[in-house]
């Protein structure tokens, strides 16, 4: 399991990316990089896909105590969050769960941050109102 899930239906992907925003910044993240992959696969490779996006969603403070605790720990950062199309009107929003930076750095000063960032992206994904998260 690396990440936890909702399901948005009702919306066109725009506004699955407007509300997925919307949610995060709520938590008090905000996005310092978005990537179309949809473009980029047609730019890249010619190939058609549905619409597919990667949201880098960053808490500042979090962010800064996990770099001081650790200075290498950007390489984990920031938080990507994905949107991405099922099929027609129905969009998933994935999260990363925070807790694979523990997992992957071992230090206990990393779990404080980690604990707090997957707290506030549970809270967004619920705050959705798209289907019950559910584990990926």
């Amino acid at each position: 399991m690396y990440g936890f899930t909702t399901t948005l239906t009702g919306l066109s992907f725009d506004e699955a990316i407007v509300k997925t925003t919307a949610a995060l910044k709520a938590e008090g993240f905000g996005i310092l990089s978005d990537i179309d992959v949809q473009h980029a696969m047609k730019e890249k490779l010619g190939k058609d896909m549905p619409p597919y996006r990667i949201l880098g969603a960053c808490n500042p403070p979090l962010a800064h105590q996990a770099v001081t605790a650790v200075p290498d720990i950007g390489l984990l950062l920031p938080c990507n969050v994905i949107v991405r199309e099922e099929a027609p009107g129905r969009f998933l929003v994935g999260f990363l769960d925070p807790q694979i930076m523990v997992s992957l750095v071992g230090k206990p000063e990393v779990r404080e941050v980690a604990d707090a960032a997957e707290q506030r992206l549970r809270r967004a994904c619920v705050s959705l109102g798209g289907s019950a998260p559910r584990a990926t």
